[in-house]
């Protein structure tokens, strides 16, 4: 195999692991990706507009105003004005919308070390020396997610 290809079915495997694993521990399902994705911005970057919000998550603003407003109700989030800007709102992560965060993704990495045991020693070791490169992945893509942000607020 090319290295091209290796590099390609690696991304696929991944990909395709973590979407099974989000399948997995969402059900049943309490809140869209959409929403999901939304929380966990918040948890890294903080208190946020309405309208940083919808670009980080490529929907419209409307419809980002009605996902706060659901995440609101849930007591996931709360809003407060904006202190430079009285007409803007900041949305921020509530004590309960961490613990849910915290809840879901002990679910996600309880389920995914279920599955690590039972792969063959060989490939437990294999994945466990892979830790360095999946963190660094994680990493890259939290960066390209604040540079199209960033992109997307100069336009």
């Amino acid at each position: 195999m090319s290295v091209e290809r290796d590099q390609r079915v690696a991304a696929e495997a991944v990909y395709w692991l973590s979407a099974a694993v989000i399948r997995y521990t969402s059900q049943p399902r309490q809140l869209s990706l959409t929403g999901l994705a939304t929380l966990a911005t918040l948890e890294r970057r903080g208190a946020q507009r309405v309208s940083e919000l919808a670009g980080v998550q490529g929907v419209a603003q409307p419809s980002m105003t009605v996902l706060v407003g659901s995440l609101e109700q849930a007591g996931l989030v709360s809003r407060r004005p904006d202190p430079s800007d009285g007409r803007a709102v900041l949305v921020s992560l509530t004590a309960q919308g961490e613990q849910f965060l915290a809840t879901r993704r002990r679910a996600a990495a309880e389920r995914l070390s279920e599955l690590v045991g039972k792969l063959p020693v060989a490939d437990a070791e294999a994945l466990a020396a892979a830790v360095p490169a999946l963190l660094r992945l994680r990493e890259l893509q939290e960066e390209a997610m604040e540079a199209a942000t960033t992109s997307n607020r100069s336009k």
